[in-house]
């Protein structure tokens, strides 16, 4: 069946329409021009530094310094106490014992006081033998203090309540309690302890010096 005359006219007619306009495009500079593709990367290039400039601002880099100050202590344990826990162990003079309280660790204790609704609740660390360096250290939240017990307080934030017994405080004395929040989670933690030489990677065991 062949096509209509009027049909091949119409169709003629388009084509020549298109070649037109095709031409009269390509003369303008209107596609592919250096000028277009120039625009279209400048856009990009500010894509892409705008990107680059809100994740540095979204992430400083860490502060290298935590400030901290030397912990108060509120009570020491007295000859009798320890006799009644039947610890037999030589008292340090309060004149030699030091512990360091970040400030961050003390208003994470402080907040803890305010929330259970008791001044007295604090943070007990202990030292117990263990874990795959030969000691680790153990934390747990307390609501008041022990027979056994050293209380240590941050001198400006209260309440920041430290417990630490007295047998633990020998293997503790000189070290830093800090707060720390990363993305696995926070928690508190032994900073530096000037007893041990080593540990492990989770922070919680580790070697005493000789």
């Amino acid at each position: 069946m062949s096509t209509p005359r009027f049909a091949l006219s119409v169709l003629a007619r388009a084509s020549a329409f298109m070649r037109h306009a095709a031409d009269s495009y390509m003369r303008s500079g209107m596609v592919s021009t250096p000028i277009a593709s120039l625009k279209i990367g400048s856009a990009l290039h500010k894509t892409r530094s705008f990107a680059s400039s809100s994740i540095t601002r979204a992430a400083p880099p860490a502060p290298t310094h935590v400030p901290k100050s030397t912990a108060s202590i509120s009570f020491a344990p007295t000859p009798d106490e320890l006799k009644s826990q039947e610890l037999d162990l030589d008292i340090i003079p309060e004149e030699d014992v030091k512990l360091e309280l970040t400030n961050r660790a003390a208003e994470q204790l402080k907040s803890i006081a305010t929330r259970e609704h008791c001044p007295n609740a604090g943070l007990r660390i202990a030292v117990e033998s263990g874990g795959c360096h030969g000691y680790q250290y153990t934390m747990e939240l307390a609501s008041e203090r022990s027979a056994e017990d050293y209380h240590f307080t941050h001198p400006a934030i209260i309440p920041s309540n430290i417990y630490i017994d007295a047998v633990s405080l020998g293997l503790l004395n000189g070290s830093t309690i800090d707060f720390a929040t990363e993305l696995i989670g926070s928690s508190f933690r032994i900073a530096a302890n000037p007893q041990a030489k080593g540990g492990c990677g989770c922070g919680i065991s580790w070697e005493m010096k000789d």
